[in-house]
């Protein structure tokens, strides 16, 4: 009998900037939310690392430290459920969920959110672009990367350059679009505390 599996996220890593970039940075292979609950002061006093980690980062579900880029992947539902089950106790500790029961709910609906951005075949990377609004709110926009064809002219280092953007979505819905990315300089541009 097979097990039914879903899709999920976890953390990636194509290079060792996320580990100066983030504090702290997630481990690769955790379980990956966007994890925007995290940030509950005024975005605008936010500096240096805790910038970067609003502007570009995926919340690990194992050290609660950041990544750049999250991978699709296979989950089994025994696999979901931990990651709930995780993700609420830490709410419960950390985040003033007046209960466990609070707390898994708001977890389950973190989960499935991050399952939604999953919709895509198994090892598309995701990245992310976080930002306020005029209104005061925060915008999340995502954008996939699959692995394409090899491009000899790629400007790109040689673990990333067979990835391109091929879709690009944001939480309104808005449809897709297509454009290359340079993660060479993505990297760079988050190094200097810059915006990617």
């Amino acid at each position: 009998m097979s097990v039914p599996m879903t899709k999920l996220l976890r953390t990636i890593r194509l290079d060792p900037s996320d580990s100066f970039v983030f504090d702290p940075p997630a481990a690769p292979g955790e379980w990956a939310v966007p994890g925007g609950f995290m940030f509950d002061a005024d975005p605008a006093t936010y500096t240096g690392r805790q910038k970067q980690a609003f502007r570009s980062g995926f919340l690990g579900l194992t050290s609660f430290g950041w990544s750049t880029l999250a991978v699709v992947v296979e989950a089994t539902s025994e696999e979901r459920a931990s990651a709930v089950e995780v993700l609420a106790a830490h709410l419960h500790a950390h985040h003033g969920a007046p209960s466990l029961e609070a707390a898994r709910a708001a977890a389950e609906d973190e989960i499935a959110y991050a399952a939604s951005l999953a919709d895509h075949p198994v090892q598309t990377l995701v990245a992310l672009h976080r930002a306020v609004t005029p209104e005061g709110d925060i915008s999340e926009q995502f954008r996939t990367l699959s692995k394409a064809t090899a491009r000899e002219d790629a400007k790109m280092p040689c673990s990333a350059g067979a990835f391109a953007i091929v879709e690009d979505n944001d939480a309104t819905g808005h449809g897709p679009g297509e454009e290359a990315v340079d993660l060479s300089a993505l990297a760079d541009a988050m190094r200097r505390g810059g915006n990617p």
